[in-house]
């Protein structure tokens, strides 16, 4: 037999530690679906979640540094190049608005 750390589903007692303390199986299957995770039923009407599943929704990758976070603008250069631009003279027709 499989043991509970390399099953692909998470064991009885794996969920009713998650759930704890909720102990119907139903009322389990409702909290585990509100984390986000993917939830079938067993015959037995206990929850069948696979491991990939739990990991995918709440394993360590979660909590990882995100280097997306360091992608995008360089807002601090825009503010920059912004402050030192010389602002254009406003004009209607060639006529500067100005006043010289």
């Amino acid at each position: 037999m499989i043991s509970p750390i390399t099953s692909p589903i998470l064991s009885d007692e794996e969920i009713r530690i998650i759930c704890d303390p909720l102990q119907q199986p139903i009322a389990q299957i409702r909290f585990l679906r509100s984390l986000g995770l993917l939830v079938n039923r067993k015959p037995n009407g206990r929850a069948l979640v696979a491991r990939s599943e739990f990991e995918r929704v709440l394993g360590a990758q979660r909590f990882a540094p995100d280097d997306s976070a360091r992608i995008g603008p360089n807002l601090e250069a825009i503010r920059e190049r912004w402050a030192n631009k010389k602002r254009p003279a406003h004009t209607i027709n060639g006529k500067s608005l100005q006043k010289e």
